[in-house]
């Protein structure tokens, strides 16, 4: 059979695959549900957001560490996922939040809280890239 054409001739396109496909993916690791905001899923960017900066303003109130730099493995990993929380991850630098020696347990997981956020918001960007590429349904 066929594909089906349009008046001019020219197959249809999806929409899916027209703009910046990116855009989502880059959004909402900048700032946490961004890209679920701009595909218009109001509720699940909201739950997003709220989860992501909950847990790292969770994670700062427990004297967490910000990973600025690393020297073993450990660290290099949870740089990367403090890197995941985007804009406020360099906030938090700028401001010298989370800048102390881990000393206490509550501070351990202060830091956990803060890695976690920043994978978790990972996730949800890769997910809005997924939705807008049409690889998942909305």
């Amino acid at each position: 059979m066929a594909s089906p054409q349009t008046s001019n001739g020219a197959a249809p396109k999806s929409s899916a695959n027209q703009g910046f496909v990116y855009l989502p993916l880059i959004a909402g690791w900048l700032i946490p549900g961004a890209g679920h905001f701009l595909l218009g899923k109001w509720g699940r960017g909201a739950l997003l957001a709220g989860s992501v900066l909950g847990m790292f303003v969770t994670g700062l109130a427990l004297n967490g560490k910000v990973y600025a730099n690393a020297h073993d493995i450990l660290e290099v990993l949870g740089l990367a996922g403090d890197l995941g929380n985007g804009l406020v991850y360099f906030v938090s630098r700028l401001a010298g939040w989370g800048a102390d020696q881990v000393m206490v347990t509550t501070q351990d997981w202060g830091t956990r809280f803060l890695v976690v956020a920043g994978l978790l918001n990972v996730i949800a960007a890769v997910d809005a890239h997924n939705i807008r590429t049409g690889r998942k349904a909305a």
